[in-house]
């Protein structure tokens, strides 16, 4: 049985405490397990709305919600399970060939995405029963 769900973890980033305030960092193929090659965040999602809704054959990412809360599904085909993010020091890794849905997004929540390639549309499987026959 295919267990790549098991590959998908929280990774405890480096935290600096300062009276003045903390601060966070995160170092390519040394915090997280790859190369970061393209950076992005989602926000201002309105209530009740879904992102994600897709799985990716070559990216690797890293999901951290950097101010408020949201919920990643994680589906690899043959199980799923719901993380919860809270912490701008936890960063959720996902490996290739993992179907993820983010939602449950408090207000003024910042969901930040580290990735591991470059935008490509092809590297994309936005079809979930396109999904499920390749995962097997």
């Amino acid at each position: 049985m295919n267990r790549r769900l098991d590959l998908c973890k929280i990774i405890e980033l480096p935290k600096i405490h300062d009276k003045r305030g903390n601060l966070t960092f995160i170092e390519g193929n040394r915090h997280i397990p790859f190369e970061i090659k393209r950076v992005y965040y989602l926000y201002d999602v309105p209530g009740g709305e879904a992102r994600g809704g897709h799985a990716h054959k070559e990216l690797q990412q890293l999901i951290i919600a950097v101010s408020g809360s949201f919920d990643v599904i994680l589906d690899d085909g043959f199980e799923r399970k719901r993380v919860h993010l809270n912490r701008s020091y936890y960063g959720l890794y996902i490996p290739t060939m993992i179907w993820r849905e983010l939602d449950n997004f408090s207000t003024g929540a910042v969901c930040l995405v580290l990735a591991s390639q470059y935008y490509d549309e092809k590297d994309y499987i936005r079809d979930y029963n396109e999904f499920l026959k390749l995962a097997k």
